[in-house]
């Protein structure tokens, strides 16, 4: 029974997912404008916290008050700039200690910023200190949490294998904490993930992200803590996509110290597109560097050095191929500049053969009036000279208005071009050279010759469509229509194409879009209409 409900909730996770508006290039594109708006997020975040620092700067303030001001700045630069929130948990401390209230909890908070940034000396000794018998029971969870978090950062920045004490403590903090509290689910659903229970984690960590909104402090974790249910299931794109929203929440939240970045960079880069990987690893390594997380330098920095070289490989065989084609393009344009002299040269020789001719003709008109037949036979010559001489000049002229319109194009794209090469337009230049305007017309003459092909194939295709259907929903194309986008998806299914995936590709929707059509011109049938697609591919079989 617990197999069939983890299928059943994996399944549900897939159609949710597939059927989201959010596709893959969708989130791309959503996630390279984030990174381009991080300036205006970090602002945001700044004013926050300008304004709790305000509040430090009231007469009178209570210790007490001020104690709770400099927490509220450790933890809002907690995960933004660990040096920062390491300077505001020692000052709370020492409040702390001299009113003798929160010290504990205090210098535990304080270990887990000393483990983050690095200070694993000061962390231990901090934990150390601390003994297990006089910790209350509401601090238990923290105390676990904090030597957990310490043994996970240790273990990353030496390369020890502290696993399994991380997983005691990991196992230690379950038991502690309140069962029915969000941090207890996503620990538990993490404790399974990292024994390699994908399915169950998939079944734990679908309903808490479903219940998440993007500004949650718990969204960021949850859609990363999802992507690595599907690198273990090996589904790749959504591996992607949850990677992406990790990223898109930590951009928005202020995030400085997070793994999604750099994760996807290094995925991008084993596929082989650079292109990707460099902007995303070059945002990762300005938000370590901005909030100083040492436990993850020395991985991103390799990364970065390796994606880096990649990047400057690529940007230089581009700048080589854009030269040749550069040179390529002026040697075409003087070649065809040279055609249309040697072309204007040859019309004037044969504009003064046809001149000589003429006053040859007219001369022998003068000296054979007597010759009848010589006569006659001399205009039939002048007119096949004059007729092959029209014929000639119009496809000379069609040629030279070609070439002049191919030239003056060339000539036009090569100084865009050149003029982005020399501002070092790199972005404007590559949007140059991806245009999508041919690609556009080709897609809409394919569309014509699949409508004139089909209906050749199927004449009564629409009459027998609309006989399906009820008589106030029938289908009438407009004049220049042979199909509409509903008529072409049944189409492409009386072909035998029934793989919504496959129409949307071929058509260009978005794979709801398909869904969508299907479902409301089923609820459109006359009969059953769980039938109907059958029904519609057995148009024509009578005719054929």
């Amino acid at each position: 029974m617990k197999k069939l409900l983890i299928f059943l909730l994996c399944w549900l996770a897939f159609n949710s997912f597939a059927n989201a508006n959010n596709t893959l290039p969708q989130l791309l594109e959503q996630l390279q404008r984030e990174i381009a708006n991080k300036p205006i997020y970090d602002a945001q975040k700044e004013r926050i916290i300008a304004e709790t620092k305000r509040q430090l700067n009231i007469r009178h303030l209570l210790p007490v008050q001020e104690y709770g001001i400099y927490k509220e700045l450790t933890a809002q630069y907690y995960k933004y700039n660990i040096d920062s929130a390491v300077c505001y948990a020692q000052k709370a401390l020492q409040i702390a200690q001299t009113q003798n209230s929160g010290v504990l909890e205090t210098r535990l908070l304080l270990s887990q910023l000393y483990s983050t940034a690095g200070m694993y000396i000061e962390a231990h000794n901090i934990l150390q200190g601390v003994e297990i018998k006089s910790v209350a029971k509401e601090h238990l969870p923290l105390y676990y949490e904090s030597w957990g978090l310490f043994y996970d950062r240790y273990s990353l920045s030496t390369n020890k294998g502290l696993y399994t004490i991380e997983e005691n403590y990991r196992d230690l903090l379950l038991s502690v904490m309140d069962t029915a509290s969000m941090l207890y689910k996503i620990n538990f659903a993490k404790n399974v993930l990292y024994k390699g229970y994908y399915d169950d984690a998939q079944a734990r960590l679908l309903p808490i992200f479903e219940s998440l909104r993007p500004q949650d402090s718990e969204y960021a974790l949850v859609a990363y803590l999802m992507s690595l249910v599907c690198e273990g299931k090996n589904e790749k794109d959504a591996k992607k996509c949850y990677l992406i929203l990790s990223a898109i929440a930590d951009i928005k939240n202020s995030i400085k110290d997070n793994a999604s970045m750099r994760r996807l960079a290094t995925i991008y880069y084993e596929e082989g597109n650079t292109r990707l990987a460099y902007p995303f690893i070059h945002s990762a390594t300005e938000d370590l560097a901005f909030c100083n997380v040492h436990f993850r330098a020395i991985e991103l920095l390799l990364d970065y050095s390796i994606i880096n070289a990649a990047y400057r490989d690529m940007e230089a065989k581009q700048k080589s191929t854009l030269w040749f084609y550069l040179i390529l393009i002026g040697l075409l344009s003087v070649s065809l500049v040279v055609a249309i002299l040697l072309l204007y040269k040859q019309m004037r020789k044969r504009s003064k053969v046809r001149k000589k001719l003429f006053v040859a003709n007219q001369t022998l008109r003068e000296m054979n009036q007597s010759s009848i037949h010589a006569n006659k036979e001399l205009h039939k010559v002048n007119a096949q000279l004059s007729e092959s001489n029209r014929v000639k000049e119009e496809y000379i002229a069609h040629f030279f208005d070609l070439c002049s319109s191919y030239i003056t194009k060339l000539e036009d794209y090569r100084k865009s071009l050149n003029k982005l090469a020399m501002n070092n337009k790199r972005e404007e230049l590559m949007d140059a050279l991806k245009s999508t305007t041919l690609m556009d017309d080709e897609r809409k003459k394919l569309y014509q010759t699949f409508d004139t092909v089909f209906l050749h194939l199927y004449p009564t295709f629409v009459k027998e469509f609309n006989a399906l259907l009820v008589a106030k929903e029938q289908m009438v194309l407009k004049s220049d229509e042979l199909l509409n986008a509903e008529l072409r998806i049944f189409a492409l299914i009386r072909l035998g194409i029934t793989d919504s995936v496959k129409i949307a590709g071929f058509l260009h929707y978005s794979l709801s879009t398909i869904y969508n059509y299907r479902t409301q011109v089923r609820n459109k049938a006359i009969g059953s209409r769980s039938d109907f697609e059958m029904m519609v591919m057995r148009i024509g079989i009578q005719q054929k």
